[in-house]
């Protein structure tokens, strides 16, 4: 099925659906809402600096029915350009009842959707690289990779993010990581025998900071919408449920939660690519 694009005053629409895998830190809730919410609004000013100007319309559901979401049917799907996993506490490799649903669904679409388009942050990224076979799980080192980090681009990097230069900044929320890049092999049939995955960005920290698949798949390991208020409140958060035990890692990371990064570089990455305009990257 062709892809169309509805007009809302003369600018082209591209809809969007988030799947909520966790809910904010109350402060963050209280004023600025869900996840879905926050990345709307981020996704939003990306769609205004787009040339030419894009409306964004994001729907979204919460998918922890352990908590009282539900997972969405395929149908629910129809008439959206890309679907966006969000980051969540839970870790993509566990076998919660509501993850092995929710990879089941993701399976589905993409096997019976082939326009549909996939993004995942943090947790969005390590299970959609479980779902294409990639080995996921914590870092060796035990360490977490906290708020402001550099990231290092690869050539698709760079031309993922229209930029000459060699690295950008993004603020970061993990310990566990993707460990293997995902193959036609590894897949199992989810992807066409010629199909490339590439790696557009490393830190330090973590090896593969991103995935891209050309029409396909466009992932990030970093929170490209957390700002400082946000990054302060995840982290206290994994430390009073005792997730971090570092305090002194956390301090060092608090003070980097101000840091200009680019969030809204890579959100107009990714919007770019629910739109269609990745033709040219190989």
């Amino acid at each position: 099925m062709a892809r169309t694009l509805r007009m809302v005053d003369d600018r082209p629409v591209v809809r969007m659906m988030v799947l909520e895998t966790d809910q904010p830190h109350p402060e963050t809730q209280e004023k600025k809402g869900s996840y879905s919410d926050v990345l709307h609004q981020h996704f939003k000013k990306a769609g205004e600096h787009h040339n030419p100007p894009l409306n964004v319309e994001t729907d979204s559901r919460f998918v922890v029915t352990e908590k009282g979401g539900k997972i969405p049917s395929a149908d629910e799907f129809e008439g959206f350009h890309g679907v966006l996993i969000t980051g969540s506490m839970y870790d993509a490799h566990g076998n919660n009842e509501w993850i092995l649903d929710l990879m089941d669904l993701i399976r589905d679409l993409w096997v019976h959707r082939p326009t549909l388009k996939f993004s995942g942050i943090c947790f969005g990224h390590q299970l959609m690289s479980r779902l294409l076979g990639a080995t996921v799980g914590p870092n060796p080192s035990e360490k977490w990779e906290l708020a402001h980090s550099r990231i290092d681009l690869t050539d698709v990097g760079r031309q993922l993010f229209r930029t000459d230069k060699d690295h950008i900044t993004l603020h970061q929320m993990h310990q566990d990581h993707v460990a293997t890049v995902p193959t036609v092999e590894s897949a199992k049939g989810l992807l066409p025998p010629d199909t490339k995955v590439h790696v557009w960005g490393s830190s330090g920290h973590t090896a593969i900071q991103g995935l891209y698949i050309k029409n396909r798949l466009f992932t990030s390991q970093a929170h490209v919408a957390f700002d400082q208020d946000m990054v302060r409140h995840e982290m206290d958060m994994r430390v009073k449920e005792g997730a971090i035990k570092d305090r002194k890692h956390v301090s060092q990371a608090e003070e980097t939660a101000s840091f200009e990064h680019d969030g809204e570089v890579v959100a107009r990455a990714i919007l770019r690519f629910f739109f269609g305009e990745d033709a040219g990257i190989p």
